[in-house]
């Protein structure tokens, strides 16, 4: 198949462009305009190709979507609506009418019920989807991975730089949450088989590790994965863990903000059977993330 995958020189885009190629689908990729590598890229622009008019040139000729494109911060180049509701949704109006077999939408685990914007936003788009495809011919599946773990993304940095540190401060919500961590190309590779083999799927799917952890624990894991001895734990208390998070807030790019801490108040967990058929295999564990996803790439 032709593949459109919107977000390919991202953290999870790019590995999906590398599982789709490997499994022999021609890839065309969607990037920010102002990241173009090539004439054949196709420039998005995220505050403002909001209409299905946009879109409508840039899908002929293909015959899958894939949607990678994310934000957890809102920004003037990057507003988090237009990136995560309002350009996705003339995406897929575009995809309807232009004929296009199949899209996978990637969104988060824990976005349903969560009151933040990322959440919302998020969830918007993922209904507005899976709404479409009942009335249509288009075919739909949304992958929600847990916390996605591997080289180049943001919050597996911050996971690493903790691993690292001796006396961790956590901010309380971090010693209480358990998440499920999927390798990122565990996620690129049930994505592939979402357009090959598993086409049939549609719907939700939630992509996630072999088994959930506690965050303190998993970040002790990590730890221990690299060879260093045990780490004194100090939970940082809930007044000074809010202020943490507004100092995050003043800092573009870092990945601790008052949005990451309002999505620590639940669990990022799912049962493992759906992503384990869809995979073909037993997704990575939490304590071989460090081999399997931080050092191979």
């Amino acid at each position: 198949m032709r593949v459109l995958v919107c977000g390919a020189n991202g953290f999870i885009g790019s590995r999906v462009e590398q599982s789709l190629i490997r499994d022999g689908h021609q890839v065309v990729r969607g990037v920010s305009a102002r990241r173009v590598r090539s004439p054949q890229d196709v420039p998005i622009d995220y505050a403002a190709d909001t209409s299905p008019e946009v879109w409508l040139p840039r899908l002929q000729g293909i015959d899958a979507v894939v949607n990678a494109i994310g934000v957890l911060r809102d920004s003037r180049s990057r507003p988090i609506r237009h990136v995560h509701e309002l350009t996705p949704k003339a995406l897929w109006q575009a995809c309807a009418q232009s004929g296009v077999k199949r899209v996978v939408q990637v969104s988060a685990l824990g976005v349903a019920g969560s009151h933040t914007v990322y959440a919302q936003t998020k969830c918007a788009a993922d209904d507005s989807l899976l709404t479409l495809a009942q009335s249509t011919e288009l075919s739909a599946a949304v992958v929600r991975p847990s916390v996605v773990f591997g080289r180049g993304g943001a919050s597996s940095a911050l996971f690493m730089a903790l691993a690292q540190t001796p006396l961790l401060i956590l901010p309380m919500p971090m010693t209480t949450a358990r998440v499920q961590p999927v390798a990122v190309q565990d996620v690129a590779d049930g994505i592939a088989r979402l357009l090959g083999e598993h086409a049939h799927v549609q719907g939700v799917v939630e992509a996630v590790g072999a088994h959930e952890i506690g965050m303190s624990d998993w970040i002790a894991s990590l730890r221990q994965q690299l060879g260093k001895p045990g780490a004194w734990v100090w939970p940082l208390p809930m007044a000074l863990t809010r202020l943490s998070a507004r100092m995050g807030d003043a800092v573009p790019g870092v990945p601790w903000c008052s949005e990451t801490l309002a999505m620590l108040g639940s669990d990022n967990v799912a049962p493992v059977s759906t992503w384990r058929d869809v995979l073909g295999r037993e997704p990575i564990a939490p304590e071989h993330l460090v081999a399997n996803a931080w050092l191979k790439t």
